[in-house]
């Protein structure tokens, strides 16, 4: 019987930003130059917009020590879109944080997007970039074959919500299970308790992370933002358990098979 050779694969994980990253290259090639490029990438984002580290670009910008236009282009550049992220959202994504400047809901996705674009300008065209469980995926994971990515259940441990297959797409969940409730709603100033988790579907996952979180401070009402939100869709879990998807998920979706017995 004829043997399938393995698809070319180059993995490599990074513990960077308080979290774990991996780029998953599928193409055949020589990666170890832009692996090293893409992770220097990380751990300078790190070091410009933490804001546990005193010395952090971010942090002297929210002590007034910097003005903005004496700030890196890529800080304006965040910013930026921080500001119309804002705006999409109604105010539900905000930049600060307990009173300081913190744009941690919009640099992770920004930095994973911008480390998919190095490996493309590198010559990759598959490849899946993770971070925390966020994805900026390119391509497929083999010829004919899609990503496939399971949602987590986050009120049923060990569960799965649904499986995506998708080709040049991101996905971000933003939710309770694991930190808690991290996300407070900025219009009331308390911690968003509505929903257990809510996943967001798009192409960059600059936008579709932060969303993920504006969704998330939103509760309930998110559901008709994100049904409006072009080129978005949604998944969203209750912490009662309820699932709610957005109109033009289940062409992205494929249901888990139930588990035998």
């Amino acid at each position: 019987m004829e043997q399938t050779a393995p698809h070319p694969r180059a993995v490599h994980v990074e513990h960077c930003m308080g979290t774990v990253f991996s780029i998953d290259i599928r193409d055949p090639g020589v990666w170890r130059p832009a692996v090293a490029e893409a992770v220097a990438l990380l751990h300078h984002v790190d070091a410009t917009f933490s804001t546990y580290r005193e010395d952090s670009v971010i942090s002297r910008l929210g002590r007034n020590e910097l003005e903005l236009e004496d700030t890196p282009a890529e800080v304006q550049e965040a910013l930026a879109l921080c500001s119309g992220i804002g705006s999409d959202s109604g105010g539900f994504f905000s930049v600060t944080a307990a009173g300081r400047l913190d744009p941690s809901g919009l640099v992770k996705g920004w930095a994973i997007e911008r480390v998919s674009d190095l490996l493309r300008d590198h010559g990759s065209r598959n490849h899946a970039v993770n971070g925390g469980g966020d994805l900026q995926l390119a391509g497929e994971r083999s010829p004919g074959r899609p990503w496939r990515i399971g949602i987590n259940d986050p009120t049923r441990p060990g569960r799965l919500v649904t499986v995506v297959s998708v080709r040049d797409a991101a996905v971000a969940t933003s939710g309770t299970a694991e930190r808690g409730c991290h996300v407070t709603d900025p219009v009331t100033g308390r911690p968003a308790t509505e929903l257990a988790s809510v996943t967001v579907f798009g192409r960059h996952l600059t936008y579709v992370d932060a969303y993920a979180t504006a969704a998330l401070a939103m509760g309930h009402q998110c559901r008709s933002w994100l049904e409006c939100l072009p080129g978005h869709e949604g998944i969203t879990v209750s912490a009662d358990g309820t699932r709610w998807e957005s109109g033009g998920m289940p062409a992205w979706t494929t249901r888990p098979r139930p588990r035998a017995g």
